[in-house]
């Protein structure tokens, strides 16, 4: 692993003001969020701060908010976030001379509505291939060597199969000695064995099991019976 423990220190703000009202950005000013595995993902519902979670870890680790590796630090036009610019690391012993040195740093960020941008960037011609197989390049060509890698929902391009590829891809990288953080609402992406798994929601941030979150408790119930919840939406 590469880091530790995740936490932001703001001397005074307004609770009623985003991003201090979201919950789980209270949750980390009030005691952080401590990385016990070397995936973690994070769930929650829509608006529950998931992405602002994500987003704040990999500009707190140097890693350009519109996507892409390391060497891309900053190259959109977008400063770094209030919680970006406050986030601080305690290392894991494989990361402290990453934290100590920005040119030690390795890692990659891909978010799904700024990944075209991203891999285009780093060279990856996603215009010549579809949204999904540019995604794979990325798995395949720049999540190679130690370091953090933060996603937010890359199952947003990805097929049932694309989404197995990833999970091999990140079992290769995290046994290489890197981490993992993913923000997503997939239950296949959450399944991988040894992975943490972190709901965010009105109640801040907790530690659940796969079998417990209700993401896979919904999905379940509606592969089963889909009638039970599209009547409720259907005309």
């Amino acid at each position: 692993m590469i880091i530790e423990r995740a936490y932001a220190h703001v001397g005074a703000y307004d609770a009623g003001e985003w991003p201090w009202s979201v919950p789980c950005v209270r949750a980390l000013l009030d005691g952080g969020l401590r990385f016990t595995a070397p995936v973690t993902f994070v769930v929650g519902e829509n608006g529950s701060g998931k992405s602002t979670l994500v987003e704040a870890l990999a500009e707190g680790f140097g890693l350009d908010p519109w996507g892409g590796s390391h060497e891309w630090r900053y190259a959109s036009p977008r400063a770094k976030s209030v919680l970006g610019e406050h986030i601080r690391f305690d290392a894991a012993p494989r990361g402290r001379r990453m934290l100590a040195s920005w040119s030690a740093r390795q890692g990659f960020f891909l978010r799904a509505e700024t990944a075209l941008d991203a891999l285009g960037r780093e060279g990856l011609a996603p215009d010549e291939r579809s949204h999904g197989e540019g995604f794979l390049a990325a798995f395949r060509d720049k999540f190679l060597r130690p370091g953090l890698y933060v996603m937010d929902e890359p199952e947003a391009a990805l097929s049932f199969s694309s989404c197995l590829e990833l999970l091999g891809h990140i079992d290769q990288l995290t046994r290489a000695g890197a981490q993992v953080v993913c923000a997503t609402h997939s239950p296949l992406l959450t399944a991988l064995p040894g992975a943490d798994v972190v709901e965010v929601g009105d109640h801040g941030i907790r530690r659940t099991a796969w079998q417990d979150l209700a993401l896979v408790d919904h999905w379940r119930r509606y592969l089963a019976d889909p009638t039970a919840y599209l009547r409720h939406v259907l005309g």
